[in-house]
């Protein structure tokens, strides 16, 4: 492609990145009102599950698609549903509608952000590739900076629906932009059948698996478990009898490959399941405004901005083994960290443990997706790339999922322990003049220790994730030989 043309296709997908980012911590500040207006905190993890597990099952899918059918076709199916749930999440008048509404533009999201990525593998070479890589997780840290800021400001100005309204315009200038740009690579490849089956097995065993720790400890919740056991059995045994699996199972006995998507999972269930809970606390403990729960967040996303941009300078001179391991340990201190925060904890300190967080992250996840991405075959890298997105989404579903149902277990004794009113979390959530004095007491205790066991599974998630990154091979990253890899485009 000429110069001009990556220059907008690559504007094209900034804009999708910051719109997927963006989406995310908008929702996560506006989240605690909106539950207060439509309906029970028992609903509130499902609205960021709905949305996770619906984006989680779809990425393998449209990477093969991709593949298989283009970039470009699959791009813009992928952004048209996103828009859509978009626009009808805004509509919702009840929770089912808004959950049902954020699942179809979590449908789009999961095409968005890993295609995103894809191109840029596509575009460039591994030297331009690392810094764009940096550079585009700067735009995801930015937008996601702003994120928490606009949503708070919307919801205390004007109403949480626009949170979903405003993706509209720069979700259809973008999809203008990479429709209009983008030039297909020809296939070096005849195009299979697309693994319909496996993508089904995939889709079934994790919905079965998320809705039996929804409900975790009951008969139905066990009989869910072990089906999506099956279901996953069936899943591997269908997957390495096909040419062309939806789920890579082959790619699993790469070590780096396979030490990428544990870290992918662990690290994702530790960050993107707290961070869903971050503005929750700082709302209902602290009593701060939406606003202020977006700026608490804001110093998490500017520590994984500067470091993803430090981190991919860095990687051909440090390598991406020792590059994770140093990020990864910083997110785990950052993790251990929040477990000591409580009701009487201030504000700043809160800040500086998220910081770190986004510090790890920002160094380990960029360095990990540039050495898949070099290490991996060119007819594979749709597949590879989305492989490891759908690794942190799973693991950002399961966490989301797992610490909703432990916080409405602990929440819901400790409410019944100190003969309180469940209904007082609505006032919580959503407070009117004059009832914050009466709130105060119980209620607030009793969430702030709700919220401290869901810090407590993140830690010992990201300790996970940290051991997961000892297994990662040494080896120095270089270019597959040409013919496993399309043309690179040179920008120097």
């Amino acid at each position: 492609m000429s110069r001009n043309r990556i220059i907008l296709v690559t504007i094209g997908i900034m804009l999708s990145l910051f719109l997927a980012s963006m989406e995310s911590t908008v929702v996560a500040t506006a989240m605690p009102t909106i539950v207060g207006q439509l309906g029970g905190l028992e609903h509130y993890s499902w609205v960021f599950s709905a949305f996770m597990l619906a984006s989680t099952t779809s990425v393998p899918l449209y990477g093969k698609l991709s593949d298989i059918y283009g970039r470009r076709r699959i791009y813009a199916i992928a952004m048209a549903l996103f828009l859509l749930g978009s626009v009808m999440s805004g509509l919702a008048n009840n929770m089912t509608q808004l959950i049902f509404a954020r699942a179809l533009q979590g449908l789009g999201a999961g095409g968005v952000q890993p295609l995103a990525f894809i191109l840029i593998g596509e575009m460039f070479n591994l030297k331009q590739r690392a810094r764009m890589q940096g550079f585009f997780s700067g735009v995801w840290g930015f937008s996601s900076i702003v994120g928490p800021l606009l949503g708070g400001f919307i919801v205390d100005q004007f109403t949480w629906r626009w949170v979903f309204y405003i993706n509209i315009v720069p979700g259809l200038l973008a999809a203008a932009l990479v429709a209009f740009a983008w030039q297909e690579q020809a296939q070096h490849h005849e195009r299979p059948a697309v693994d319909y089956l496996g993508a089904a097995l995939l889709t079934a065993s994790v919905v079965s698996l998320l809705l039996g720790l929804m409900d975790f400890g009951t008969f139905n919740s066990w009989i869910l478990i072990a089906t999506a056991a099956a279901l996953f059995i069936a899943l591997v045994w269908v997957e390495n009898r096909i040419a062309d699996p939806i789920l890579p199972i082959r790619l699993f006995r790469d070590r780096l490959f396979a030490t990428s998507i544990a870290h992918g999972v662990f690290t994702g269930w530790a960050m993107f399941g707290s961070v869903s809970f971050f503005p929750l606390f700082v709302q209902s403990v602290m009593g701060t405004s939406a606003t202020q729960a977006g700026i608490t967040i804001t110093p998490m996303l500017l520590g994984w901005v500067t470091a993803s941009i430090i981190g991919m300078r860095l990687i051909l001179t440090v390598g991406h083994r020792r590059l994770g391991v140093i990020g990864t340990t910083v997110f785990v201190t950052g993790s251990f960290l929040m477990t000591l925060i409580g009701a009487e904890s201030s504000q700043v300190m809160m800040m500086v443990f998220v910081a770190m967080m986004g510090v790890g992250m920002g160094l380990s996840i960029p360095s990990f997706l540039v050495a898949v991405q070099t290490n991996v075959e060119r007819r594979h890298l749709g597949t590879a790339t989305s492989t490891l997105q759908f690794s942190r989404s799973m693991g950002g579903t399961l966490g989301v999922s797992v610490m909703g149902a432990a916080l409405s277990i602990r929440l819901a004794s400790n409410l019944s322990a100190s003969g309180l009113d469940p209904k007082l979390v609505a006032q919580l959530l959503d407070p009117l003049p004059g009832t914050q004095i009466v709130v105060d007491a119980g209620v607030r205790l009793a969430m702030a220790d709700s919220i401290h066991l869901v810090f407590v599974i993140a830690f010992i998630s990201a300790t996970l994730g940290l051991v997961a990154v000892f297994f990662t091979p040494h080896q120095e990253l270089k270019e597959q030989p040409p013919e496993s890899k399309i043309p690179v485009v040179h920008m120097d």
